[in-house]
């Protein structure tokens, strides 16, 4: 998740200032951007390691590095830094279409009206550690019985060590009447670059009626993104005295608000106390947009259906695996990639290796994940080049902010089993602005300046912050 545009996501919203490249791109009509959504069928997590200086050429017949790196993600990115420390970045490339990256968590604001799409991007070439080849073209194949990946340009190149970083796919087409629906009003999805800013205007324009939001019946990336618009939307909605003729409504698939009971807990309490209608096993099925009417089905009631009038929807969309990993020997029976949970290394081919959303690993799916794994994976990396049996095992380590209102987050963090791993002193399952603050002004240096640099990451990053904090 090959696509026309790098998009991120890892739960933490960053404010940046946009390039005149970036700016150009969001300029363009919105019927070519809408066009570009039909074709907006993956979303790679994305990320950025400063450098004025790499290599960028089209590609020759034939390549061969010590290190391929597929995906220029958050992941990709991350391990492409560290895998130059590694191994000289002479011997590392990373192949990533997009002349464009996006992060996408910050999508979570700009549907809300707090930041700017046009913020959420950088010039993919500013992006990549110096002296690492870009091989900038599609992954059309993998072949790791020939450790081989051959391009959509048609170049062959071959590896000794490969990274898999491809991300996870949009499935807006799943959904009858999407993403043909996004041309009219009233709907918008905070998970493309082509719709983002109509959930803002869906916002806006809302006098009186239902405002709903979705969760699909598929994994997704940051399960808590789809309500955190809903709690900014019901913040929006009080704020400007239309709340009292508003029901808000989050359908989800789920039989859970959130799957960690302890968060889970203080977000049915937040439901209560605001008068927000949550409906469990609810799978958005059909869009009817030019009578702003939304079909659900009953998964506890097979063949039960129900329509509901909308003004104003949220559509969260059907995910699933890159199609690039589906098609190849690297893939679980779902499509994944798969991989030993502890050490990142794949199952099958001990040369082959993965990190973020594109894996099997049974975690939530957030870029904080990448950061913890990172860590991991380097030295599961290091080790195994030198002949030695990796001792860094993975546990999980995954973190949402839930952006409850335009100045408090609950941060959830929490492990394989779903037991919170908290960083600070405090119970965070309450409320607090001084999260809020992390996330979106003190997450942001460290990620751009750290984590993509390679300089950041591993278990409990957030720890890290605290760390500095007391220093």
């Amino acid at each position: 998740m090959g696509n026309s545009k790098a998009e991120s996501r890892d739960c933490h919203v960053f404010a940046l200032t946009p390039d005149s490249v970036a700016e150009a791109d969001l300029k363009r009509p919105v019927r070519h951007r809408m066009a570009a959504l039909r074709h907006l069928k993956q979303c790679h997590p994305r990320g950025i390691a400063i450098s004025q200086f790499h290599t960028s050429s089209p590609a020759s017949a034939k390549q061969h590095y010590k290190m391929l790196v597929l995906g220029g993600g958050t992941g990709g990115i991350a391990m492409s830094s560290r895998m130059k420390r590694l191994v000289g970045a002479e011997n590392v490339a990373l192949v990533e279409p997009s002349e464009i990256h996006y992060y996408q968590p910050i999508w979570t604001l700009v549907g809300a009206g707090a930041k700017t799409v046009a913020s959420s991007s950088r010039p993919t070439a500013s992006l990549m550690p110096s002296g690492v080849k870009w091989v900038k073209s599609k992954v059309q194949e993998i072949n790791p019985e020939t450790n081989t990946v051959r391009t959509a340009d048609g170049t062959e190149i071959s590896y000794e060590y490969l990274i898999v970083a491809l991300g996870l796919e949009l499935h807006y087409e799943k959904i009858k009447g999407l993403p043909e629906g996004f041309e009219h009003p009233k709907i918008g999805s905070n998970y493309s670059v082509q719709t983002v800013e109509k959930t803002w205007k869906a916002l806006q324009d809302f006098k009186e009626g239902n405002a709903v939001f979705t969760f699909p019946n598929t994994p997704v990336k940051c399960a808590g993104a789809p309500q955190k618009i809903m709690y900014l939307s019901d913040a929006y909605l009080r704020k400007t005295g239309k709340r009292a003729k508003a029901n808000v409504i989050y359908n989800t698939s789920l039989p859970v608000i959130f799957g960690v009971k302890k968060y889970a807990d203080s977000l049915w309490e937040i439901v209560k106390k605001r008068d927000l209608q949550i409906n469990l096993r609810h799978n958005l099925i059909e869009v009817r947009a030019d009578k702003q009417e939304a079909v659900f089905e009953n998964l506890d009631k097979p063949g039960e259906t129900k329509v509901i009038e909308y003004e104003m929807l949220h559509v969260t969309p059907p995910m699933g695996p890159s199609s690039v990993i589906k098609g190849s020997p690297l893939a679980d029976e779902i499509g994944w990639l798969d991989l030993n949970k502890e050490t990142l290394q794949h199952t099958k081919y001990p040369n082959v290796f993965g990190i973020g959303d594109c894996t099997n690993l049974p975690t939530s799916k957030t870029g904080a994940a990448v950061a913890a794994q990172s860590a991991v994976l380097s030295r599961t990396i290091s080790k195994i080049l030198k002949k030695e049996k990796p001792d860094k095992k993975y546990d999980g380590y995954t973190s949402c902010p839930l952006v409850t209102s335009y100045n408090t987050v609950i941060l959830a963090e929490f492990d394989y089993n779903g037991q919170p791993l908290e960083t600070f002193p405090f119970n965070q399952a309450k409320e607090r602005r001084l999260m809020y603050h992390m996330k979106t002004d003190v997450m942001p240096h460290l990620y751009w300046h750290g984590l993509l640099r390679g300089l950041w990451g591993g278990p409990g990053p957030y720890r890290k912050i605290m760390h500095l904090g007391m220093k």
